[in-house]
């Protein structure tokens, strides 16, 4: 019974840093240079066309 409640206790301890780290890398907004924009394909700034 307790390696059951202290397994339980680590997966709840660990469980909102784990969806941070999930989170995060979705919803990160980069700034660009001036002229500049981001290209979320590429993950990088890049020069519009057009």
């Amino acid at each position: 019974m307790k390696t059951k409640t202290a397994l339980a206790a680590l997966v709840l301890a660990f469980a909102p840093a784990l969806a941070y780290a999930e989170c995060s890398s979705q919803h990160v907004r980069m700034s660009c240079a001036d002229g500049k924009v981001w290209d979320e394909k590429s993950s990088s700034c890049i020069t519009p066309t057009g």
